[in-house]
């Protein structure tokens, strides 16, 4: 008899064993990123599959957020953009930076359990368009995945971060580079990259998640050689082919039409969803000889997820020439509109226009605008699905300027948007920038070069002229909008304005709250249903990314980076002012109810004086050294070498006073191991000497006028 009962016992306990569920990171599948649990973890970059960004906890709500304080922070160690969502899985917090470094703490302490380096090369920071930034990681059955900024597609240990596989998904002898978060999808891991200002042609590959072995690619622009390429786009792209022409500088550029952020997986339809970015050079006129639509350039793309095959495609801003990306985050909803259940994607690029499409099909259903200043188009045509254009914006056409209500910085950029099922309201952190798209002014402003921007058209003379009425204009008008977006009614709901544009990334909870952050240093939650701001609390530094919410023993915590960076504070110049002496704190911040943390008190920095040197260059050599500021320097030194607080500001480096040394570090590379590569491709010492004195006048100029651009106290 005891035998007997001890046989039972035993397979009771082997029968227990086998029907036991996965713990920690190992229980994150493709069950569970459907569902996104119960909301314990943040499993995802954008919660789950769908991406919404909505949690159901609501422990912290409408009538207790008033009692949120800093649980923990912890410092991180590189001044630069922080774009990462936080990812958590029963109590472990996982978090990339810049330079795609990942780091794992526990969520309710700060412990730091193990960082990530994976050695980027400094002097690749030169061919990120947008700052040396990453978006996240993806988890899955107890891996992290991270893409790096190199082109690498990286697998660790999620307990131990160790190196599990690796493989280089570009060509290292190109352009390229990897920003955004990988997904994870029926055992494979979908990344994308970036690039097509500089010239390259855009894909996304799935890979094997336990072995890293190649699954399947899709381009996204046919192949400039005409050749076949052996992967998934092939038979599409032959279609797509006709809408790009026989010549044009896509031909050597590769087309552009990168997928540098957005990929999302629908369960329910079990399709994926890519969207594609702008073409290389952005000037139509230029890279297709103003010819064709240019798939898949702006499009939204619908892949079969297993084989990469093409299902249907959505383009939103056809022969793109504005940098009008379709790259922005994308969520998954099912509403009712029309007195039926849709199922929908909604989409706010930047070309300003909100777009609900049927999931199941690629017909758009309804674009509207969701900013003001929309001038490039003046809507889109319901039965055609197409844009109905402003003849003025094609500037390549006209040869004449464009002054554009949505700049390339976009209506809205990569900040994370969120969706609330209890509000039915889509909240987009929206941005007010005009921009000036000029036609190639000289040959210089048309001709493709081995490093820079290659637009094709002039970025020096669209800049603030120097008048301090006008730039003081220009900064006013500059702004900011939190835009809750009813996707039936098909307008906002409710607006709150923000005094400056680039604001952070959104996240919806079931306790009627929105949180996110602001560019000008505050974090704050405001009620989901109205637009009331409910808290906030000052975080010493500008805040980007989209937060998470999580709990761990019972307690809700919120976490968010902060810290100042990305395309808009390396390159907005005079027009970004009101954040440019905003301290840049690299930093994660924890929150719980009634949290007692106190960040510590900012230290006293006095900023570097103005250069001394005297203005003594020609009018030529100024006129020359604008130009070439404008095509190799603004796009990290911003506009009108007036820096924007991240990278140096040139203006205030003691090296302009030293013609050789300035030489050394801009032609011969004398700093390229901190990421300042020479320019001796595309810039001799005559191109030096101007562009020094063309900073050094830049210098004088605010010396004498910065007083006068102050804010009114």
């Amino acid at each position: 008899m005891r035998t007997g009962r001890l046989c039972l016992g035993l397979a009771a306990v082997l029968a227990l064993a086998g029907c036991a569920q996965p713990q920690g990171a190992d229980k994150v599948d493709g069950a569970y990123l459907a569902s996104g649990g119960n909301g314990a973890d943040w499993p995802a970059v954008g919660y789950s599959y769908a991406e919404q960004r909505f949690s159901p906890l609501d422990q912290i709500n409408a009538d207790t957020v008033g009692r949120l304080g800093i649980a923990w922070y912890a410092d991180l160690p590189d001044p630069r953009g922080q774009e990462a969502t936080p990812v958590v899985v029963d109590g472990i917090l996982y978090v990339t930076g810049p330079w795609s470094k990942l780091f794992a703490y526990r969520a309710a302490t700060g412990e730091a359990l193990w960082t990530f380096d994976p050695g980027i090369a400094r002097a690749k920071g030169v061919e990120a368009c947008c700052d040396v930034v990453n978006r996240g990681v993806a988890l899955w059955k107890g891996r992290l995945y991270i893409g790096a900024l190199d082109g690498r597609l990286i697998a660790l240990d999620a307990a131990t971060g160790k190196t599990l596989w690796s493989v280089q998904t570009t060509d290292p002898a190109k352009p390229y580079t990897i920003t955004g978060a990988p997904r994870v999808v029926k055992g494979m891991v979908i990344i994308g990259n970036g690039g097509a200002e500089f010239g390259v042609r855009g894909y996304v590959t799935a890979y094997d998640a336990a072995t890293g072995a190649k699954k399947w690619r899709f381009y996204t622009v046919p192949n400039p050689t005409g050749a076949a390429d052996g992967e998934a786009s092939d038979a599409i792209l032959k279609t797509a082919a006709r809408s790009w022409s026989a010549g044009g500088q896509w031909k050597e550029s590769g087309g552009g039409g990168t997928v540098w952020d957005a990929i999302v997986y629908d369960a329910e339809l079990d399709q994926l969803y890519i969207g594609v970015g702008n073409g290389s050079p952005w000037n139509h006129g230029l890279r297709s000889e103003g010819e064709g639509d240019n798939l898949f350039l702006s499009s939204i793309v619908a892949l079969k997820p297993e084989t990469g095959e093409y299902l249907w495609h959505y383009q939103e801003t056809p022969a793109e020439s504005w940098d009008y990306t379709a790259t922005q985050p994308i969520v998954l909803a099912t509403m009712v509109l029309g007195g039926a259940e849709r199922k929908l994607l909604f989409h706010a690029p930047k070309n300003g226009f909100f777009f609900a499409i049927d999931r199941t099909s690629g017909k758009l259903v309804s674009a509207d605008p969701f900013v003001a200043n929309v001038n490039w188009a003046s809507g889109y045509d319901p039965a055609t699905g197409r844009p109905v254009e402003n003849p003025a914006a094609r500037y390549y056409r006209t040869g004449k300027p464009f002054l554009s209500g949505v700049a390339p910085i976009g209506a809205h950029s990569w900040q994370p948007m969120a969706f609330s099922p209890k509000t039915g309201l889509v909240y987009i952190p929206a941005n007010e920038i005009g921009f000036a798209y000029l036609p190639p002014l000289s040959p210089a402003d048309a001709t493709r070069e081995p490093v820079g921007f290659n637009v094709g058209g002039n970025m020096a003379e669209g800049g603030l002229p120097g008048d301090v009425n006008i730039i003081k204009a220009a900064i006013a008008a500059t702004r900011g909008k939190l835009v809750a977006w009813d996707p039936v009614a098909r307008k906002p709901r409710w607006t709150v304005d923000l005094p400056t544009p680039w604001n952070g990334g959104l996240m919806a909870t079931a306790g009627n709250l929105l949180f996110g952050g602001t560019a000008t240093g505050e974090f704050s939650a405001w009620a989901a249903d109205s637009g009331k701001r409910l808290w906030t609390l000052p975080v010493q530094s500008g805040v980007m990314a989209a937060p998470s919410t999580f709990t761990v023993d019972g307690v809700q915590y919120v976490a968010f980076t902060t810290g100042r960076g990305g395309v808009w504070p390396l390159s907005a110049g005079l027009a970004g002012m009101p954040t440019a002496q905003l301290p840049d704190l690299p930093r994660l911040i924890v929150l719980k109810l009634d949290g007692k943390g106190r960040l510590p008190a900012l230290p006293t920095v006095t900023a570097a004086p103005f250069a001394r040197p005297p203005t003594t260059g020609t009018a030529p050599q100024l006129a020359a050294g604008k130009a070439l500021f404008g095509r190799y320097c603004m796009v990290c030194h911003g506009a009108e070498a007036a820096g924007g607080g991240v990278t140096p500001d040139l203006r205030r480096s003691a090296v302009l006073a030293n013609a050789a040394a300035w030489r050394a570090i801009v032609v011969d590379g004398a700093l390229a191991e901190r990421g300042m590569v020479g320019f001796a491709r595309v810039l001799d010492s005559a191109g030096a000497e101007s562009l020094r004195h063309y900073v050094i006048d830049r210098a004088q100029w605010m010396k004498a006028n910065g007083a006068l651009l102050a804010p009114a106290q």
